[in-house]
């Protein structure tokens, strides 16, 4: 017997034989993977195939066990399986189309795998035969966008979901899966929009359906033309772009909630209790507890919805009641253990009575935005993992899209629209972990403002993650940039965000040589002493009072020593000869106006204290020298301060994306291998309905 045999196949031992049986199923299969037509001998082979129950793992391993010969000697039988799977899904017998799904699961993945251990080895061939493949992916595709925008069993329809999701993933890199070519051209876009927009089915499918999407979005996107980029760029259905969203809010919602539940779990017990005594000693090992799972596959379909469909932005602020997660019970959804936490979709009771609540004004309202803003700022506290990374990545370069769109400006600075956003923040030794009560209702750009100072300040560390530092900065500086342009004086701690930036620059100097190992670290300084310059040439249009610029100029000055030290630095590299030369210049000629500053002010200090026989000012007193002092102060004008290079995917974020996507197929393969639904299940279900 061969080693697939003794693995999977058997049903029981005879009593009187010492030979073990096979399920029928099993020779059934044995038949197919013979040189002969199994109908031959027995017409209505086909039809008794379907009523049996399929054995995966069996068919699987003796598609990936065949050798080179075997495959020619079956290919017939293999073709003639495939249109006999396509066929029975038209059959008004549900059993038949349950198995004839499912084996159609196995058919692409034990060929897929046989793929990976034989070179030259033609996939479709195999499957379909080459002049017969359109017709039988036309035909696939067209019976599976009936089975779900019928009024079907939901089971079948999920099926359906998980067999797309099979198909899209059964390769490494979704661009080297030929088949999907049939499925650019045989689309499925609008059934997927069908299951969006309907309330029920989204509850039950739209997780699956939103990650189907953000794959087929994906597949060779920078190559060719790719139907389902120009369909989704255009959608302008309400219901649908509402029903997108709320599958990624509720994904977002679920991961927040399991790391709330986690966070609380540690907060007592013994390891509370050892912490308590020690101190903070141990507080790192407490935030790697608190790791949850990232969800990768949801966040690229949020940023592919807010990158392509323009629409899409007024999702991302439409109002709806806030749960508090640690009052409201919310089941998630069964899943093995196997599943990791933060990648299953939340259940179908959460989503449907989450919806179905009326807006009660007492109430503290929630969007999209505030959900996203709220994970962002779990997933980017630890970024020593590639997958939080690049999780981390993945939600600055959304925020960078929402950042640059006019009309997502306008939401985020809007006075009439304020919210209360608890962020996440980082345990460090001079706070305590915890959600701040008291945060006031404030425009949500406060809180997008707040997350970048929140990492900016937390991420100073040996492996300094240089990319995310640049993408936050320049969030910030596209934000500033719309308040100068409209005038929009917000009333937020811009004090904070000055601190912050000239911790940063400190951080540089102190770490230049390990840092110069690795980074182009006068880029980011550049950035930061722009925005700088920024707030010194525009700050009257955009600050909210004139004390706020008074502000600006005391931080400046009482911090003169670290503009000092690096006007030293860059100045001694951009003279001496290397490759850093021409950035360390471009550092050096944006120090004017601060340096004038520093030069200017600091005298008139010293003068101030001298006369009035003070050894240290009081920052009011510094704070009269600075707006008494104004008129005589010069500064150049610098251009292009208000001007940025908008965000474009292709060619500088290609490369991440390609990785990223197929990091998020495998796991979408691993999970939905893991998660096929229950045979028993299905054929109870069918059996009685049939």
């Amino acid at each position: 017997m061969s080693q697939v045999e003794k693995k999977v196949g058997l049903l029981r031992r005879s009593s009187s034989s010492k030979k073990p049986l096979k399920e029928k199923v099993v020779l059934m299969y044995d038949e197919i993977f013979a040189k002969e037509d199994p109908s031959k001998h027995n017409p209505r082979f086909w039809d008794e195939l379907f009523l049996m129950k399929v054995n995966l793992e069996y068919l699987e391993s003796k598609l990936e066990s065949v050798d080179g010969e075997e495959v020619q000697r079956i290919q017939d039988n293999i073709n003639s399986l495939f249109h006999h799977c396509v066929q029975a899904l038209g059959e008004e017998h549900q059993i038949k189309v349950v198995n004839a799904l499912q084996t159609l699961c196995a058919l692409f993945r034990g060929v897929h795998q046989k793929n990976k251990s034989s070179s030259g080895f033609d996939i479709i061939n195999m499957l379909m035969g080459f002049d017969k493949a359109e017709l039988r992916m036309k035909d696939l595709m067209e019976s599976l966008d009936s089975l779900l925008c019928g009024d079907g069993s939901e089971s079948l329809k999920s099926l359906c979901l998980k067999l797309l999701l099979c198909l899209v993933t059964v390769t490494d890199n979704i661009s080297q899966n030929t088949i999907l070519e049939y499925v650019m051209i045989n689309s499925i876009f609008e059934a997927i929009l069908q299951i969006l927009s309907d309330v029920s089915s989204r509850g039950q499918h739209g997780y699956d359906a939103v990650v189907l999407l953000a794959l087929l979005v994906n597949y060779r996107k920078y190559e060719s033309v790719n139907p389902y980029i120009v369909k989704l760029s255009i959608v302008d259905d309400e219901p649908t772009l509402d029903g997108m969203g709320m599958v990624v809010h509720h994904a977002l919602t679920e991961y927040s909630r399991q790391y709330k539940a986690k966070e609380e779990e540690n907060q007592g017990g013994f390891f509370s209790t050892l912490t308590t005594m020690v101190g903070n000693m141990f507080i790192a090992d407490a935030d790697e507890k608190l790791s949850v799972q990232t969800n990768e596959a949801i966040l690229l379909a949020l940023y592919e919805a807010v990158h392509l469909n323009r629409n899409f932005i007024t999702v991302l602020a439409q109002s709806h009641p806030e749960i508090d997660m640690g009052v409201t019970s919310i089941s998630p959804s069964p899943t093995t253990p196997t599943t990791p936490l933060g990648t299953s979709p939340p259940s179908l009771d959460a989503m449907n009575n989450q919806e179905q609540l009326t807006l009660d004004p007492n109430l503290q309202t929630s969007n999209l935005l505030i959900t996203f803003l709220k994970y962002a700022s779990i997933v980017m506290q630890d970024t020593k993992e590639e997958h939080r990374l690049n999780s981390a990545r993945l939600c600055l370069i959304i925020l960078t899209c929402i950042a640059e769109d006019q009309y997502a400006d306008s939401f985020l600075h809007d006075d009439n629209m304020n919210f209360r956003v608890n962020l996440h923040k980082m345990p460090m030794r001079h706070r305590k972990k915890g959600v701040d009560k008291n945060i006031p209702c404030r425009p949500l750009v406060c809180a997008v403002l707040d997350l970048m100072v929140e990492f900016i300040v937390t991420h100073m560390m040996k492996e300094f993650p240089m990319d995310l530092y640049m993408r936050c900065v320049q969030i910030i500086h596209k934000l500033i940039c719309y308040q100068k342009k409209c005038r929009i004086r917000l009333h937020y701690t811009w004090r904070e965000l000055w601190s912050a930036l000239i911790n940063l620059l400190k951080f540089l100097l102190s770490n230049e040589t390990t840092l110069l190992a690795k980074h182009n670290i006068f880029h980011l300084a550049l950035l930061v002493v722009n925005l700088f310059n920024m707030f010194i040439t525009y700050g009257d249009t955009f600050l909210p009072t004139s004390n706020s610029y008074d502000e600006l100029y005391y931080e400046v000055v009482r911090m003169h020593q670290v503009f000092d030290n690096l006007y030293c630095m860059v100045l001694r590299v951009s003279t001496n000869t290397g490759q850093w030369k021409e950035p360390a210049s471009k550092v050096t000629h944006s120090l004017v106006n601060v340096r004038a500053i520093i030069n200017h002010f600091n005298p008139k200090i010293e003068s101030y204290a001298a006369v009035n026989h003070i050894s240290q000012l009081s920052e009011e007193q510094v704070l009269e020298v600075v707006r008494t002092n104004y008129d005589t102060l010069t500064l150049k004008l610098q251009d292009g301060l208000d001007q940025f290079e908008r965000y474009s995917e292709q060619p500088r974020e290609a490369a991440f994306f390609k990785e990223l996507v197929r990091s998020i197929s495998l796991n979408v393969r691993r999970n939905v291998s893991l998660s096929t639904m229950s045979q028993d299940l299905l054929l109870k279900e069918f059996s009685t309905i049939s």
